[in-house]
């Protein structure tokens, strides 16, 4: 694999990182996806959410958590409770509803906050990337491994990579903030 397809592949996982990163905040629709964080503590040790039980979002401003086992229904709800999501949740025989409050400018505009610190986050990784990339190909090059002109093409590769991914990023913060700010 070249060096230029090792960068694309890496910024590929940064971008790809930042959409599940992004699935998990909040919008004014309940999602499944917002509860990916969650940890309960059953059998003795933290287990992720998504092993415990069967979740759905039955309308649009509730979450049903099914357990597969009945008897890890506080546990989950605690877990629920002790993930800062700012929901409350409801222990129903052996489910747990969640209805997701409809949220307020200023929370909002926190949400976006939030969503904008992660995608920045991920184009400082894509720029280490390029760097790291550039890096590669200029050791290449002193070992004798690549041409100048091969440097210099691999280095615009990469360049072009880098604003490709970067635009990506903004293209999916801009679609994040608009679902998150609809009302």
């Amino acid at each position: 694999m070249s060096i230029t397809e090792q960068t694309e592949k890496k910024m590929k996982q940064a971008v790809e990182h930042l959409q599940q990163e992004l699935r998990g905040l909040r919008t004014n629709r309940a999602s499944a996806s917002m509860l990916d964080q969650v940890v309960a503590e059953v059998y003795g040790a933290p287990t992720p959410l998504r092993s415990l039980a069967n979740i759905a979002t039955p309308e649009s401003r509730q979450i049903l958590v099914t357990p597969f086992d009945p008897s890890t229904t506080s546990a989950i709800a605690k877990g629920i409770e002790k993930a800062n999501l700012n929901l409350q949740p409801i222990v129903d025989g052996h489910a747990i509803r969640i209805n997701i409050p409809p949220m307020n400018e200023e929370t909002r505009k926190e949400i976006v906050k939030q969503a904008k610190d992660k995608s920045e986050k991920t184009k400082v990784v894509i720029r280490n990337v390029r760097k790291e990339g550039n890096d590669q190909a200029r050791k290449a090059k002193a070992d004798s491994l690549l041409t100048e002109d091969q440097l210099k093409k691999a280095e615009k590769t990469i360049q072009e990579q880098t604003d490709r991914f970067c635009k990506e990023v903004d293209d999916i913060l801009a679609l994040k903030e608009k679902e998150i700010m609809t009302v």
